[in-house]
């Protein structure tokens, strides 16, 4: 069984983090450096189904199936992850730890089976790298302490 496991430190308060994971309207800035992935009727709320959609490539139909499992707020995230119709799920898992100079994320999937599986946590463990080292930290700097993004300036 393969899995990804991603840790990362960003300077900023678990509160923001937090927002810019969990927000429908945020989530498109981060994922845009992977496939820009929309969460469609996400809500962090236990039992919630919900679908990651971006555009489909060759085969792949750009959607993901998804329902939440656990939320502790602005500590723990977990749902399920179905992204070819028929196959068993496998789990993702956000947790986010306060440091002494921000917040410690850790992105977890697990539940990869066979060799389309491994195959797989590879493809995405790259693009989750992707969007956890790049995407993310560019939106965390765009936002204000409560998670809010900052107006473009207007100054010439």
């Amino acid at each position: 069984m393969a899995e990804i496991k991603i840790v990362c430190d960003y300077p900023h308060s678990p509160r923001k983090v937090w927002r810019a994971m969990t927000d429908p309207d945020l989530i498109p800035h981060w994922t845009s450096t992977g496939q820009g992935a929309r969460a469609v009727g996400f809500e962090p709320v236990v039992g919630n189904r919900f679908q990651f959609v971006a555009k489909p490539v060759p085969g792949w139909r750009g959607i993901v199936d998804c329902e939440v499992l656990e939320v502790r707020d602005q500590k723990l995230l977990r749902y399920t992850w179905i992204g070819s119709e028929g196959e068993n799920p496998s789990y993702v898992t956000y947790l986010l730890e306060p440091t002494p100079d921000g917040t410690r994320f850790t992105y977890h999937h697990t539940g990869f089976t066979g060799v389309s599986g491994f195959a797989m946590s590879k493809l995405l463990g790259a693009v989750r790298k992707k969007m956890l080292t790049t995407g993310l930290p560019a939106l965390l700097a765009n936002l204000d302490e409560t998670g809010t993004p900052r107006q473009p300036s207007t100054d010439a």
